[in-house]
């Protein structure tokens, strides 16, 4: 039987709440993860696309970029809503029991609204952001180059403001078993 989400919050009805994390998590998990999947949409078809992410704590917002010209921002520039997940898998939890079987998982989506960021002071600012994330121990004219005008032109800066967020860890060292069924052999828990 399906819940009727019309008009509901992104995150309402979450099926496993005791899995929920609160925004302090959020936050310390958006800065950590590595990789993030952006969710775009058009003329209803969805797109997804793995990126490099930086949470923008101050303004509450991540930053990204990809190509000056593209999916990507033909479809912000149609449709500003979007998603990014991000996620961290653990290991494999088997179960004597199919409908138990699960996995270690940390996981964020965040859901909002995201724009081109045309100021070049604020996309330089987001960029250096971004590759402070990756890598802290380098620094803009020092190992690296800054970046320059004709590189702010070959690239799409994006801020995504943050609407809402749902965090979720689910780290349990072993599924659920059945007594009505064989134990598993510790082999299946190494």
């Amino acid at each position: 039987m399906s819940r009727d989400y019309i008009g509901q919050p992104p995150a309402a009805f979450q099926r496993r709440p005791h899995l929920a994390k609160d925004d302090d998590w959020v936050r310390a998990f958006l800065k950590e993860a590595r990789v993030g999947h952006i969710a775009t949409s058009i003329d209803g078809q969805p797109f997804i696309n793995p990126t490099t992410f930086w949470f923008d704590e101050e303004n509450h917002q991540i930053a990204f970029h990809s190509n000056i010209a593209g999916r990507i921002r033909s479809n912000i520039e149609s449709n500003p809503k979007v998603s990014l997940e991000a996620s961290e898998l653990g290991k494999l939890l088997p179960s004597n029991v199919a409908l138990e079987f699960s996995l270690q998982y940390r996981s964020v989506v965040v859901f909002g609204t995201a724009r081109v960021v045309t100021d070049p002071a604020e996309a330089r600012r987001l960029l250096y952001g971004l590759i402070g994330k990756y890598f802290p121990a380098m620094t803009a004219g020092k190992e690296y180059r800054e970046i320059t005008d004709k590189e702010l032109r070959a690239t799409s800066v994006y801020a995504i403001q943050i609407d809402s967020w749902s965090g979720k860890e689910n780290w349990d060292q072993r599924a659920d078993q059945s007594d009505e069924w064989t134990p598993l052999d510790e082999k299946w828990f190494e």
